[in-house]
């Protein structure tokens, strides 16, 4: 199972190659997927092609250095031509839910200077209406439990029932993402108003940022079991 996953991840990836050019400045995700394809930008330079890229974590900054891609800080690229990242679930309206991995609010920032953002993933992550991921919520350290009730308050009153819990190491230690903050998973009912659910989330004071990606993507490459799809807007 674990390697048709694999595979399945490794054919998105493949085929999102087709819309790198050389000379290229270039957003790379941060996953097990992303990393599929951050191999791939990886041979293409040994090939010869050349590329600037932004790394949307630390993990990501050093999986690439040491396949010896160049990395620079957004601030000396500014914008982008492409990023290419994989998504923890995704509804038929090409909405997304991201930060499993903790770099949910790098992400989005280096996503919202791209010209073109495709996803790569595979047929599991699809779902009718987001929430079968738990979604993450980034907060500020300060006052946690406090900021979970107002996100917790907020999301009942629009009718969704909630389960949020502040993500832990596998130690049992507070997970802290790059850029110093907590994160909350919030194990939701399905999220029928994508939209709607992220302004309010985003209006809790507390709130640094949260995995809804909301018309974001321009293209998303699902990898099937014998075939696979690009959505597009």
């Amino acid at each position: 199972m674990e390697s048709n996953i694999k595979s399945k991840k490794f054919r998105a990836a493949n085929l999102a190659m087709q819309f790198i050019e050389d000379g290229m400045c270039i957003g790379l995700g941060t996953g097990s997927t992303a990393n599929e394809f951050i191999l791939l930008l990886s041979l293409a330079i040994n090939n010869g092609m050349n590329f600037k890229c932004v790394a949307t974590s630390k993990k990501t900054e050093d999986y690439a250095s040491s396949l010896g891609i160049p990395i620079f800080e957004l601030d000396e690229i500014k914008a982008l031509d492409i990023t290419i990242d994989g998504a923890d679930e995704f509804d038929e309206k090409m909405n997304l839910i991201k930060g499993g991995g903790g770099a949910l609010l790098r992400e989005k920032i280096v996503a919202s200077v791209s010209k073109h953002y495709v996803i790569i993933t595979d047929d599991s992550k699809k779902s009718i209406n987001l929430g079968t991921f738990p979604l993450p919520i980034e907060i500020i350290r300060f006052s946690p439990k406090t900021t979970m009730l107002k996100i917790k308050l907020l999301l009942l009153d629009a009718g969704i029932n909630v389960d949020i819990k502040l993500r832990k190491n596998d130690n049992g230690s507070v997970f802290t993402s790059d850029g110093g903050n907590f994160i909350v998973d919030c194990a939701c009912d399905f999220i029928k108003d994508p939209a709607g659910i992220e302004s309010l989330i985003r209006s809790v004071n507390g709130v640094v940022e949260n995995g809804l990606f909301i018309g974001m993507a321009d293209k998303i490459v699902v990898a099937n079991e014998n075939v696979i799809e690009i959505i597009e807007k």
